[in-house]
């Protein structure tokens, strides 16, 4: 009798333990159930922050601060004007924390504020007085943010071309003379007045908010121009209307508060001119819209500004 072959007993060995190491894990998959994903957790990282962005209130906790963000102005209305307007947006969120900064010019700075959140432990959502971007909403207020480690917080988009902000425009011409027969009228027309930036997403901002205008003025003609750092300026944007046939041009005034910007731009109307958007109840509700989008929707990080 020849011996067993022991090749062939540990190839069967061998062959065997495969086996039943296959089977062990076969026995883990779920054919027809969805893959479990890794960090199911896992929060999107804040807009313009590496850091975690801050989460939805607990129940019974609180909310993130809501801070107002301003540029800050040396006409003394600009600080009161803007003070009534977070006055309408705590009546619509009561209970919220709602404090308002400046970048500059006036107090409290955003730096002193943010800090004070810090010391707090509470989470902010900062969100800009601003009409659309430029270099304050793309570099100021993230280097904000990232020179207070301490606080979590993340920045709101910039209020920008939405209805509500479409809204007030409108409601500001009504209350300066504009009528529903105006815009129809082949006599008339609009500039929507604005700061400017050299940014040149917020010159087409600004042309959306300008769009949007003219649609809700029955077609009226809105051209957009600027107090400062683009073209066209106010006077240049009403020599053109007129160049048009448009000799009733009013002034639309895209400015959150009274100060220097607004008060030129009003000056070189040749008609009507709207009053700044102020503590218009459609630019609250406007606020909180942009504060509640920042709390829930996820936004990529992004490279400060350098422009």
């Amino acid at each position: 009798m020849t011996e067993p072959d022991s090749t062939f007993d540990s190839a069967a060995e061998l062959l065997g333990r495969i086996t039943a190491q296959l089977g062990t894990q076969l026995g883990h998959v779920r054919p027809y159930g969805p893959r479990p994903r890794k960090h199911e957790e896992e929060v999107s990282p804040p807009m313009n922050s590496t850091r975690p962005a801050p989460p939805a209130a607990a129940p019974g906790g609180p909310a993130p601060t809501l801070v107002a963000v301003g540029h800050g102005s040396r006409d003394p209305r600009a600080r009161a004007t803007l003070e009534r307007l977070l006055d309408r947006v705590r009546e619509l969120r009561p209970g919220l924390d709602v404090r308002l900064a400046h970048i500059e010019l006036n107090a409290p700075l955003l730096d002193a504020t943010l800090a004070g959140l810090a010391a707090e432990g509470r989470d902010a959502v900062l969100v800009p007085l601003l009409l659309a971007p430029g270099y304050h909403v793309t570099h100021d207020l993230p280097a904000a943010v990232a020179a207070t480690p301490a606080l979590r917080a993340r920045v709101a988009e910039p209020l920008g071309a939405h209805p509500l902000l479409v809204e007030a425009l409108a409601d500001r011409l009504a209350r300066a003379g504009w009528t529903p027969g105006d815009g129809a009228s082949r006599d008339t027309g609009v500039v929507l007045a604005s700061a400017g930036s050299r940014d040149p997403r917020s010159g087409a901002e600004i042309r959306r908010i300008a769009a949007l205008l003219s649609e809700r003025l029955g077609g009226a003609p809105v051209v957009s121009a600027y107090a400062s750092a683009a073209a066209p300026t106010v006077p240049e944007a009403v020599r053109a209307l007129a160049a048009r046939g448009r000799h009733r041009v009013a002034v639309a005034s895209c400015f959150t508060a009274p100060g220097l910007f607004a008060t030129r731009a009003t000056a070189a109307a040749p008609w009507i001119a709207a009053a700044p958007l102020g503590a218009h109840p459609a630019l609250a509700r406007l606020v909180l819209h942009r504060y509640d989008r920042a709390r829930v929707t996820p936004t990529r990080t992004r490279e400060l500004a350098t422009v």
